[in-house]
């Protein structure tokens, strides 16, 4: 149940208008009388709700997004249609950009619950399980385990690296690999790699596995990557994303060699002005709406299921 100021006020031992005084630092208050107030606050873990004093209790109908950025195409897309969503709904979008960083998604998190969001949809994870469980709002994830108990909306990863794996071994590739970008071990998209193995696996072939940090800048990626590629020369590569893949492709175009390189999203983006990119394609459109859809449901009460997975195809690019 969401905290109210009268929850407060009866923790503290206070009226309601004394409780909100504190909170607004408005007018005398002792010492003890402030002390006592903030204690009740930091016990329940209260959010003051600027928007609900604004509006006079009236519902903003408004939906947190809380994204990594938006410099990854992907997920630019995915936020519009999103928003686009939640818009036919009659709902109105927050956004907040964390950055990979802890505290940011922190003061962000602050902010949209002192919005009063009805709910959020989430695709960054950078704090811990407790974090997550102690937030007082339905959530919804993409693609991140929050929590145990946290519904979690996705591409099918797994079918996803078996359909890359697949594809390679058609092309006759032998010397494979799979490049990853995730410092998360539990990041779900590590079931892109658990699949692309499994199936080639079973064609007893295997990939060298090499994982580039996602904090580092282009310039420095792009060194690793060129030094990787120079000293195996794959004919192989199976990309964690699409932005990676192009980036190898356009290094591997510069050391004269050529790798069947494949990625994974296949935004929009990517099918108009990259159209030679090999990619595993997400339904983002229907991500998007399957995203909205059990969010709206969580906020009803209705009891969702722990995961949902959706599709995803084999995207060829053009020769």
């Amino acid at each position: 149940m969401m905290v109210k100021l009268e929850d407060v006020a009866k923790k503290a031992g206070v009226s309601l208008t004394t409780a909100s005084r504190v909170i607004n630092r408005k007018g005398y208050l002792s010492s003890n009388t402030i002390q006592k107030v903030e204690d009740a606050i930091a016990e329940l873990h209260y959010t003051p709700n600027a928007a609900a004093r604004s509006l006079q209790g009236k519902s903003l109908k408004l939906i947190g997004l809380v994204f990594p950025n938006i410099q990854n195409i992907f997920y630019a897309e995915l936020i519009e249609k999103i928003e686009q969503e939640l818009f036919k709904k009659g709902y109105k979008s927050m956004l907040a950009l964390t950055e990979h960083d802890k505290q940011k998604e922190r003061d962000y998190l602050s902010l949209l619950l002192s919005n009063q969001v009805e709910g959020i949809i989430y695709g960054s994870h950078n704090l811990s399980p407790d974090e997550y469980s102690s937030i007082q709002a339905p959530i919804v994830a993409f693609d991140r385990l929050l929590t145990p108990e946290t519904t979690v909306v996705g591409p099918d990863n797994f079918q996803g690296g078996q359909l890359a794996a697949e594809a390679l071994i058609q092309t006759g590739s032998k010397k494979i690999a799979f490049f990853g970008s995730t410092d998360n071990p539990f990041s779900i998209t590590n079931l892109r790699r658990e699949g692309f193995l499994s199936s080639l696996e079973t064609q007893g072939l295997e990939a060298s596995v090499l994982n580039f940090s996602s904090s580092l800048t282009v310039t420095r990626k792009s060194a690793q990557i060129k030094q990787t590629l120079l000293e195996h020369q794959f004919d192989g590569i199976f990309c964690t994303d699409d932005l990676m893949a192009l980036l190898v492709k356009n290094i591997a175009q510069e050391l004269h060699q050529e790798p069947y390189v494949i990625g994974f999203d296949g935004t929009e983006f990517i099918q108009n002005y990259e159209t030679s990119l090999t990619t595993i394609k997400q339904p983002i459109s229907d991500l998007a709406e399957l995203l909205v859809e059990l969010l709206l449901k969580k906020i009803a009460g209705e009891t969702l299921a722990h995961s949902y997975q959706l599709p995803v195809k084999l995207h060829i690019g053009e020769l």
